[in-house]
């Protein structure tokens, strides 16, 4: 199946997750597979017999030696064995199904809470069992709660397992028995046909990892002397060697997308010297070095007849939207259009009035679109964005929208890319498509990407940092405080204030919420209007018309509110260089990257300023962590490690990023240190194998998860 992304059909998104490679066949050729069990496996991705393999198990157990009851500890799990000692039904509370064991070193109680006639019966006295569980202690001595188990005849030597049992995924329906007789019958063949190799061997000797075949049999069936504590920890060298051909699968992925895109055409921006010397001329303040540097990047990158693909990272507050604006102007001066795409309607409309505050005045027209605007002022906004009259489009997704139609777009800009996915970007590129000519893309984010994220999550973009703040910027400092010394912070609250200074106060929730024990804005605003007398509180959410809320900021702005309450819609894009302290409540619930922006709309004058972070305990160890870090650091992209580190790869770039969040095997935190590796790989295949980089990706990625013209 193909999904067109945005109107053109040569741009889609392939929506099969197969995962292509030599030797895969027909799940049906399996013993016990048919219909309903094809349904079952095909929610856990597996559409044929290579996919069982890729199918790794979540943890081990050891079912590779019978241990005696007199060794067991609670907490472990063991397989044990022993006589039926007694059976019955007992009804402590709830009716149940006691069956004493023994094997001369100690007893065991086994508990089933669920059991049938035809099971009581089979567990007569004087039978052998085995069984496999975790060991309990119970009121009358050790026990298990519905234990695996087979009973044994009296000439059954049955042996135990000869590996360690693995646990898989699984879904409703499909028990792990199952899962293990295909995982079993898939090995079988994996022993006999092999599996496609398409790691070159140079790459393998390099790094000195296993062969894939190797790696797989292993992971799937350790010996009973594997370090599970290792594979426990993803840190085996077989998992090691499929993490590796994971990430390098995504990272290809990417490059591949990267070296697709740098064969289209673009049109060369030249600009239009005197429109951005005017531009600059005009500015209160000097661009930083930084600045002129990323500034430098994009002009190169336009000039050329090839589409920009660049990444900008800069910290909060480091001058991102100048730099959008200058390369914005170089387009326009040429005769195109610049669309640039926020994530909502709030930072759509600062960007807006930031563009029209500087561009207007060289007569440029600016034009907003959002979903929100009255039908009169959308159509008025269309036809702009048609017939060219429109030199910059600020919006949000609804820039990508199928009635939107550009004269002549030339420049896409998307902030706060962590927010969106690539499809979205690549959609917006299609709106510029003019027969093989596509516009240049430039994207911006104030949310710091680690190194290790950004070497495999944007592999197709090259990236600048504005890695230097303003002159000006003050350090903030930070502290924490109990919630239950709320009142002194109201004190000093009042004292700022009167001190000529402004303030926010920032809740998480809009209204009170009986689920989440949180102070809700307008709880706070309530309790602080009465309590600073002769002071101005305002209040902003997500909720109020924009109108509204725009009427608050701008009053707040303009010094005329003292006290701004408020919840997380000032994150980005509020510049009010009077504002001093920040108060942030319920802190502990919040991620380091949003406390870092919101800590970031202070600072923003010469005065000292403060940020308060108010918690609530008992502080779980991840919040108490966060909170150290925002304590002892202001630097954006030792928090975005950081964050990387307690919330992981998908949470950091947001769920609807490009696959990275898919991953099986890999973890970029714990495997960072093999990027270096993957990257010299991806050269070498890139080079030297480049037949070898479909199947790689589509073993591992499938199609569905990466965006492209086909």
């Amino acid at each position: 199946m193909q999904l067109s992304i945005g109107r053109r059909a040569d741009c889609v998104l392939v929506a099969t997750s197969s995962r292509q490679g030599a030797g895969s066949s027909d799940l049906t050729s399996l013993r016990g597979v048919g219909p309903g069990l094809l349904r079952r496996l095909e929610k856990l991705d597996i559409l044929k017999v290579e996919d069982l393999l890729f199918h790794l198990p979540m943890r081990y157990e050891d079912r590779t030696r019978v241990l005696p009851m007199g060794s067991l500890v609670p907490g472990k799990r063991a397989v044990i064995e022993g006589e039926i000692q007694l059976t019955e039904v007992s009804f402590r509370g709830r009716r149940m199904l006691l069956t004493s064991i023994a094997d001369g070193t100690g007893s065991v109680t086994l508990r089933f809470f669920h059991f049938s006639r035809a099971q009581q019966e089979g567990l007569k006295r004087g039978r052998r069992l085995r069984c496999y569980g975790e060991i309990r202690a119970g009121r009358g001595g050790l026990e298990i709660v519905h234990p695996e188990y087979r009973l044994l005849k009296d000439d059954d030597a049955a042996q135990v397992e000869e590996t360690l049992t693995p646990v898989y995924p699984a879904t409703e329906g499909l028990q792990q028995a199952r899962l293990r007789n295909l995982t079993d019958q898939a090995l079988a063949r994996l022993a006999s046909d092999g599996v496609s190799e398409w790691l070159p061997a140079e790459v393998l000797a390099r790094l000195k990892l296993p062969s894939l075949a190797e790696a797989l049999a292993y992971v799937h069936r350790p010996p009973p002397d594997a370090r599970l504590d290792l594979l426990e920890e993803r840190r085996h060298p077989s998992q090691r060697r499929l993490a590796f051909e994971e990430l390098l699968a995504h990272h290809l992925s990417l490059r591949r997308l990267r070296e697709r895109m740098r064969k289209d055409a673009a049109c060369p921006v030249s600009g239009h010297r005197h429109l951005l010397e005017k531009f600059t001329e005009a500015l209160p303040f000097s661009l930083t070095a930084a600045q002129q540097r990323v500034v430098a990047d994009i002009r190169a990158d336009l000039a050329r007849e090839h589409p920009m693909m660049r990444l900008v990272q800069g910290d909060v507050g480091s001058g991102k939207t100048v730099v959008a604006a200058l390369a914005a102007l170089a387009v326009v001066g040429s005769g195109g259009q610049v669309g640039i795409m926020a994530p909502t309607e709030l930072l759509a409309e600062q960007h807006l009035k930031s563009f029209c505050q500087w561009l207007e005045p060289l007569g440029l027209n600016v034009v907003l679109l959002t979903g929100r605007l009255p039908a009169a002022a959308r159509r008025t906004a269309l036809s702009a964005i048609a017939d060219g009259t429109a030199d910059v489009v600020v919006g949000t997704h609804a820039l990508f929208q199928e009635s939107v139609a550009f004269a002549n777009l030339a420049l896409v800009i998307v902030d706060e890319q962590h927010r969106f996915g690539v499809h979205q970007r690549l959609a917006l590129r299609e709106k510029g498509r003019s027969g093989e000519v596509f516009p240049h893309q430039l994207v911006m984010t104030a949310t710091p990407i680690p190194r290790t994220l950004a070497m495999t999550a944007y592999a197709d973009l090259d990236v600048s940092i504005i890695d230097e703040l303003p002159p000006g910027r003050t350090p903030v400092t930070t502290a924490t405080i109990p919630e239950s010394r709320r009142a002194e912070l109201v004190a000093r609250v009042q004292e700022a204030c009167a001190n000529g200074q402004q303030a926010y106060w920032v809740c998480p929730l809009i209204e009170e919420s009986e689920v989440l024990e949180a102070q809700a804005a307008e709880e706070a605003y309530a309790m602080l209007e009465a309590a600073l007398e002769g002071l101005r509180v305002g209040l902003v959410h997500g909720r109020m018309k924009p109108a509204e809320r725009d009427l608050v900021m701008q009053a707040f702005k303009r010094g005329e509110v003292n006290l701004l309450v408020a919840t997380t819609v000032i994150e980005v894009g509020v510049d009010v260089p009077n504002a001093a302290l920040m108060v942030i409540e319920n802190a502990e619930r919040m991620g380091l990257a949003q406390l870092h922006q919101l800590r970031g709309r202070v600072g923003r004058g010469h005065a000292a300023s403060s940020c308060v972070l108010i918690y609530r305990s008992p502080l779980s160890r991840a919040a108490r962590h966060r909170l150290k870090v925002m304590r002892e650091t202001n630097d954006g992209f030792v928090i975005a490690e950081e964050d990387l580190k307690l919330r992981g790869a998908g949470e950091v770039l947001g769920t609807r990023q490009t696959g990275i969040m898919q991953m099986r095997v890999a973890d970029l935190v714990r495997d960072a240190d093999l990027l270096g590796g993957i990257q010299e790989a991806a050269r070498i295949i890139f080079r030297q194998y480049p037949a070898q980089v479909t199947p790689l990706v589509n073993r591992w990625i499938g199609q569905g998860s990466r965006y492209g013209r086909v």
